[in-house]
């Protein structure tokens, strides 16, 4: 039996992954075997960058968080080495920086599930989303769209107030009669 200082120190370890996944709108479990310090110090400078927590696990204390988060069918893919990578911010953000790297490393780093607003997702929707862009660049694009109608037709006012005669602002001003 293991005694109570060692068990305290795993139940606050728990504690703290059960609150980690609670609060994360997404993450992703990885199996990291066989990468470099140097792959890994750039995958946590990366993951950094976008606001990803990122840190290796232990998968039976893992397995107890997952289970107290609602988040039991990620059971099955605890076994040999785990990391485990969420965001609080960008839902997006560990899927694409970990798909990134699983791309770049083949077999030696691979994505074995994840989750999305407390749900658990399939590898092929971890891959589909790890492949849209950032989330300030949606919304960029998203205010373009709603600016275009906006700016086109701006221009076609112009253009048919230029066609139908001088420009607003080099018409001449009419003057005002002397006073007699």
């Amino acid at each position: 039996m293991p005694n109570a200082k060692v068990l305290s120190e795993k139940k606050a370890i728990v504690a703290a992954l059960e609150e980690q996944l609670k609060n994360a709108a997404s993450g992703v479990l990885v199996d990291y075997k066989g990468i470099t310090v140097a792959e890994d110090t750039a995958l946590r400078h990366e993951l950094r960058e976008n606001e990803v927590q990122y840190s290796v696990v232990k998968n039976t204390l893992v397995r107890f968080a997952l289970d107290a988060a609602g988040l039991k069918e990620l059971d099955g893919v605890l076994s040999g080495t785990t990391s485990l990578a969420t965001s609080s911010g960008d839902p997006i953000a560990p899927m694409r920086v970990v798909n990134k790297y699983a791309k770049q490393l083949n077999d030696r780093f691979s994505i074995k599930g994840g989750f999305m607003d407390g749900r658990v997702l399939s590898l092929e929707e971890i891959n589909s989303l790890a492949e849209l862009p950032p989330k300030d660049v949606l919304q960029a694009q998203a205010l373009g769209m709603m600016l275009a109608p906006i700016t086109s037709l701006a221009i076609v006012i112009k253009a048919i107030a230029e066609k139908q005669g001088a420009p607003a602002g080099d018409a001449p001003a009419e003057e005002a009669p002397a006073a007699e």
